[in-house]
């Protein structure tokens, strides 16, 4: 024999130098690589709310599903409209406690190519990091629930409740069309009622890669658009009048950026206040505590309100968001126009509202005029057998860290199901910084550990609020 074998010698170097690979590859155990291959084609699937194929995405996973070994009576699909569609999966347990429900929507925002330094619609995974649209809103969920119960059914476990799976169309739009949520409600709800549901709206805050605490949401404000408007004569701009469309509705704008709602609490936003103050620096902590209290001191509200986070937490918002007046540059306006957003604390009249907005604004040429509601709801109780497995896991997975009822300042599809009796928490395990929010933007992102992590702290969780055996 040769002492140096040309073909031997390539086949030695090929395998070193593919080795790197081949490690890389195997390093996931199986379950982690179904939930990264879930993640990957549900990412890759263009699924923005407008454009995109939802119900797409929802017979991709009916069919894995299926494959896994699910019957068809337990995997449907519906699609209420072209492009629009839900699924609805169900783990069956012994029937012993009401199902619970596991919720995430399948739709996403638009992302435009050329603003994104990546591909938004491909997974990529670069420097610890998952990139792509959706990966953190809510693929992520979406992705982690169906691997799960993949897992739940690859291991024979048996839950004492159902576990049903809800991927939904059109939140991201809030469901105007009634193609999502509000369609299941009405024609299928013996499929999805549950004791409770898990949704988007609650995660692991970090900050410089350190756990602060883990958020979990349990009430919701109301999004409500109005319209302001003024209208007069106009004219020629040579002879001005002091009677101005768009002067009388800057001055009531002006009015109305000086107004505060009055500051209202509820049992989330109290027990927010409580729990979170202990993260604060000395007099934000102390405010917070004040705040909180049967008599909260003036000089703290006024503080805590100056900060536009805290703000929103203890009222009602309303600001302009949208302003156009005018039609020619040497003609007075004949009309103006303003929209205002507001976010309405759960349980507040809408109605009231806007009779407040009248009065700031204070001008009778002013109209006000509701052009969009979203539902109100009223805030989830804090459930004693869920908050006690979150505190436990939670001080597993995160030693230390507090579990902080939130109010939401913006809106999921949780509210239609609050209202339809159906106790909803908002409560993800994702871990991200609290300084890089990359929601709906550009190069939206998750921790490559943080999507880990979070698998394995929902899986385990469920498990604990299903109470099965193997």
């Amino acid at each position: 024999m040769n002492r140096f074998d040309p073909p031997g010698a390539l086949v030695v170097l090929f395998l070193a130098l593919a080795a790197p690979s081949l490690v890389c590859a195997q390093t996931l155990p199986p379950h982690q690589q179904l939930a990264r291959d879930i993640y990957q084609e549900l990412v890759e699937i263009n699924t923005v709310t407008a454009t995109g194929d939802t119900a797409r995405a929802a017979e991709a996973m009916a069919a894995r599903l299926m494959a896994a070994g699910f019957s068809g009576r337990d995997v449907q699909v519906f699609t209420p409209a072209p492009r629009k569609g839900n699924l609805v999966a169900r783990l069956r347990g012994n029937g012993s406690r009401k199902p619970m429900l596991l919720l995430a929507h399948l739709d996403v925002v638009e992302a435009k190519t050329e603003d994104w330094s990546v591909d938004p619609f491909k997974l990529l995974e670069k420097d610890g990091y998952f990139y792509g649209r959706g990966s953190l809103d809510d693929k992520f969920m979406a992705a982690v629930f169906v691997a799960n119960l993949i897992r739940y059914k690859q291991e024979g476990y048996k839950p004492d409740r159902d576990i049903i799976v809800v991927l939904e169309a059109d939140e991201e739009i809030l469901d105007v069309n009634a193609v999502g949520m509000q369609w299941l409600l009405k024609n299928h709800r013996d499929l999805i009622d549950a004791e409770f549901a898990l949704n988007e709206g609650g995660s692991v805050g970090l900050q410089n890669g350190k756990p602060l605490r883990n958020g979990i949401q349990t009430s919701e404000k109301v999004p409500v658009n109005y319209r302001l408007e003024v209208r007069n004569a106009g004219g020629h701009s040579s002879v001005p009048a002091r009677d101005n469309a768009i002067y009388r509705l800057a001055e009531g704008l002006v009015r109305l950026g000086k107004f505060d709602f009055p500051m209202k609490l509820n049992e989330t936003t109290r027990a927010w206040l409580e729990r979170a103050s202990k993260l604060e620096e000395a007099q934000v902590s102390a405010d917070m505590r004040s705040v909180a209290s049967a008599r909260p001191d003036p000089a703290a509200v006024a503080r805590l309100s100056a900060k536009p986070v805290y703000n929103a937490q203890l009222r009602t918002t309303c600001v302009a968001t949208m302003l156009e007046g005018g039609h020619a540059a040497n003609a007075l306006p004949q009309v103006a126009r303003a929209t205002v957003n507001c976010r309405v604390l759960p349980g507040e009249p809408v109605d009231e509202v806007q009779k407040t907005l009248v009065g700031v604004l204070a001008d009778d040429q002013i109209s006000v005029t509701s052009t969009w509601v979203h539902v109100s709801s009223a805030p989830s109780p804090l459930n004693p057998e869920i908050m006690d497995a979150i505190e436990k896991l939670s001080s597993e997975f995160w030693t230390g860290i507090p579990v902080i009822p939130t109010m939401s300042s913006g809106a999921t599809d949780g509210s239609f199901l609050r209202n339809a009796g159906i106790p909803t928490y908002g409560h993800s395990g994702l871990a991200s910084d609290i300084d890089d929010n990359r929601l709906h933007g550009r190069d939206e992102r998750v921790l490559v550990k943080s999507f880990f992590d979070g698998q394995e702290y929902l899986y385990r969780l469920v498990k604990t609020l299903s109470a099965g055996r193997q």
